[in-house]
């Protein structure tokens, strides 16, 4: 099963990080590309432990339904997010928030599993690992944008 971890400074509040990697709005935001968009579940706003969304996005010119759920939540240090239904066999996705010295120091743990045995690996190993990487550092590095400015303020204020 492939795994990608990233680890991501940022000079900004752990709550700031945390509400940020959890907003639907900002999801959206930084999956512009793959047009993603939240259509079943929580579809604004923060999502919670044991809260549901169905994204659907463009990937490889194939538009995708996936259904994640929030599997463990511990505010502002840890939270999963676990494939229930999509394209792929199984995607784990925990998020690590910690303070260190006046940054917060993000970790993505990513784990998934293709479907078609054989045919899944060897798709996992020449092209999917590196295209959800890239993925997830762009992500990321909108999280980040976000957190050192005040442009989280309008994602997450009064939520």
């Amino acid at each position: 099963m492939p795994k990608i971890e990233l680890v991501t400074a940022i000079e900004s509040t752990i709550d700031v990080c945390f509400d940020l990697a959890r907003s639907i709005d900002l999801h959206k935001i930084s999956t512009a590309k793959t047009n993603e968009e939240a259509i079943a579940g929580v579809t604004s706003g923060l999502i919670g432990l044991n809260e549901v969304v169905t994204w659907q996005a463009t990937h490889f010119g194939i538009k995708q339904k996936l259904t994640s759920k929030i599997t463990a939540f511990e505010r502002p240090y840890y939270f999963v997010d676990e494939q229930l239904n999509g394209a792929f066999k199984s995607i784990y996705h925990e998020h690590k928030f910690e303070q260190v010295s006046g940054k917060v120091m993000m970790h993505d743990i990513f784990e998934f599993e293709s479907p078609y045995g054989v045919f899944g690996q060897l798709f996992n190993r020449l092209v999917l690992t590196n295209y959800l990487r890239k993925l997830l550092i762009e992500r990321n590095s909108i999280i980040k944008e976000f957190a050192e400015t005040d442009k989280w303020r309008s994602l997450i204020i009064n939520q």
